[in-house]
């Protein structure tokens, strides 16, 4: 009996020092995700050249170890811009493009969620049927259609890219505010008085915001991804500004002669979409309860 007792607790024990031990590629890609974010926010102190100075007698030089200088580490695009300089400011623009429409997609579809969840009836059935047309039309159609009638502005283009996915909230956000109204703390908020936006605000969106949070790292790489897609197209952000995605469709012209134009923008590309995934893995594990 005592065997068994002390094997139980040794089996839990372990359990938990696995829990807490973080793996090494979510380390890494954690590590990674920062020093993006922190790329982003000290962008114009870390580029060494203008990111849009003309250069045409170092045109197309190549990076270093590959006969290039170390005034040009990564090389130089078709007009003689410094590639460094131009990544480090495509990482801010799709860094802060991609953060800016997840957090306005969660916050939409967060706010329908509840709206479904409160009043029910048509409302709800209208916000539903709202979401599956949203999950059923493919949305770069919609995004070349809206950019090609209403123009790519930078305001619009974020807000565009803000539609992607929000249905996935409104549904979390609907099932998870049932589930919490029919339990008895919000129903105890209420008999005291509070306001239904008090209740959603402050007692039930803590409580669902683990689940969305994980949403969140879900939807942050496709938005990455289509970002770089429609830039690619010439239909994201336009010159003089630049992303990763717009870097890879100027250097697709040159990819037999030049090819460290794009290879560097699409490596980054691939690795914050990679990172943001494996630390989103991680924390479905650590914050889902029925996971644990």
């Amino acid at each position: 009996m005592l065997r068994r007792l002390e094997a139980e607790r040794k089996a839990k024990a372990s359990a938990r020092s696995k829990r807490a031990t973080t793996p090494l590629l979510v380390r890494l890609a954690i590590i990674f995700l920062i020093q993006l974010v922190g790329t982003a926010l000290l962008a114009d102190f870390l580029t060494p050249y203008d990111p849009v100075a003309i250069d045409l007698r170092a045109r197309l030089a190549p990076p270093v170890g590959f006969g290039g200088l170390f005034a040009h580490p990564l090389g130089t695009d078709e007009l003689g811009r410094d590639m460094l300089s131009r990544l480090i400011l495509s990482i801010r623009m799709s860094v802060s493009i991609a953060m800016g429409a997840t957090l306005l997609g969660a916050a939409l579809g967060t706010a329908l969620g509840f709206l479904a969840a409160h009043f029910r009836g048509w409302v709800e059935h209208a916000i539903l049927a709202l979401a599956d047309f949203q999950a059923t039309m493919p949305f770069l159609i919609l995004a070349l259609a809206v950019l090609a009638f209403v123009g790519n502005a930078l305001q619009i283009f974020i807000c565009l890219l803000a539609l992607h996915g929000w249905e996935r909230y409104a549904r979390i956000a609907r099932g998870l505010a049932i589930s919490a109204n029919a339990q008895g703390y919000a129903g105890a908020v209420r008999q005291l008085g509070a306001h239904p936006l008090r209740v959603y605000w402050r007692h039930i969106l803590p409580n669902v915001a683990a689940s969305l949070i994980v949403s969140m790292t879900i939807s942050f790489p496709e938005i990455i991804l289509v970002e770089s897609g429609l830039s690619f197209l010439g239909l994201g952000v336009q010159p003089p500004a630049t992303s990763l995605g717009a870097m890879v469709g100027y250097g697709r012209d040159y990819l037999t002669r030049a090819p460290w134009i794009l290879v560097a923008p699409s490596l980054v590309i691939s690795l914050m979409a990679l990172s943001v995934s494996l630390v989103g893995d991680w924390l479905r594990d650590r914050l889902d309860i029925e996971l644990r």
